[in-house]
């Protein structure tokens, strides 16, 4: 279900594609919020890329914000590299910082980070959430408020590697339990490993 589209708010884009031969966009797809940074320890990529790596091998694919640096840069090499199905979505801004991804399977180019968010949603099944900062956080928290708000009834997951979310996870009870969150706290799936994760996203 959803009682109200989201098309409305990526009416101006400008998108630039690659559809390499013989190959097809997959009927379902994961969108994945993480970090254009590596981290302090080498889990975070290993994890990333382990998630790239069984999206390709259960044949969905994935959405991600089309840089090739970081954990993004991770995730979508590892899709690649296992013959996986890779959409970017990337503000003119970060194509002009030169970190967009120019080997996925289509690079969309956007106007703003507004729009991004907004196809990435559109487009995408479910979400899962790897490590990241401010950029991955603001994802998050939009499509919650999205799906409070009845934008969408796609499954969110937050994929806790290594204890990195702990914290996260105890301010939301805390806001739960002071009654800002109006029963919607367990609209945030956690895992803790990858196949939990998908499992949780309804793969």
């Amino acid at each position: 279900m959803q009682s109200c589209s989201l098309r409305h708010m990526i009416a101006r884009r400008v998108t630039s594609a690659r559809y390499p031969e013989g190959m097809s966009a997959p009927e379902k797809s994961v969108a994945v919020f993480c970090a254009a940074a590596e981290g302090a320890r080498p889990v975070y990529r290993a994890v990333a890329e382990e998630l790239g790596r069984e999206l390709a091998r259960r044949g969905l694919g994935l959405i991600y914000g089309g840089a090739h640096v970081g954990l993004m840069g991770a995730v979508a090499n590892a899709a690649i590299a296992n013959g996986g199905y890779v959409v970017g979505v990337i503000p003119h801004v970060l194509v002009d910082m030169e970190v967009s991804h120019e080997g996925i399977s289509e690079l969309h180019v956007v106007d703003t980070m507004h729009t991004r968010k907004a196809m990435m949603g559109e487009k995408a099944d479910a979400f899962v959430i790897l490590p990241g900062g401010y950029g991955t956080f603001e994802e998050l928290f939009e499509v919650l408020a999205w799906q409070t708000l009845k934008l969408h009834n796609k499954p969110v997951v937050l994929l806790n590697v290594d204890g990195f979310y702990d914290k996260l996870n105890e301010f939301l009870d805390v806001c739960d339990a002071e009654g800002m969150l109006r029963g919607n706290r367990k609209c945030l799936l956690v895992a803790n490993t990858v196949a939990e994760a998908l499992l949780l996203a309804g793969f």
